[in-house]
């Protein structure tokens, strides 16, 4: 298995186990539920032609995945009721980061 396939699923999966694990212990399996969903911001990729390329990078290329979505996201950290969510967008942000200079 190359590297960065194993990095990009494990930020995507394994990482936010442990986060909802060790930072929500009361609703662990929620937050993840939330984590993983938050996946779905990926049905952006479906508006781009080709729908997937290896080389190109997620960030500031499909819409919710842009600087602009990427400040509401921010913005959602500061209201209680999207927080979770924001922080599991954001971190999808990040793994898409890093994807881009693997």
């Amino acid at each position: 298995m190359k590297l960065n396939f194993i990095i990009h699923y494990g930020l995507h999966f394994v990482a936010p186990l442990f986060i909802s694990y060790f930072f929500f212990k009361s609703n662990w399996k929620t937050v993840y539920l939330i984590f993983i969903c938050s996946m779905l911001v990926d049905l952006d990729h479906l508006l781009a032609t080709p729908i997937f390329d290896k080389n190109r990078c997620s960030i500031n290329f499909h819409p919710l995945h842009s600087y602009i979505a990427i400040g509401f996201y921010c913005i959602g950290l500061f209201f209680k009721k999207t927080r979770i969510i924001c922080i599991a967008l954001l971190f999808h942000m990040i793994t898409d980061y890093i994807d881009c200079y693997l």
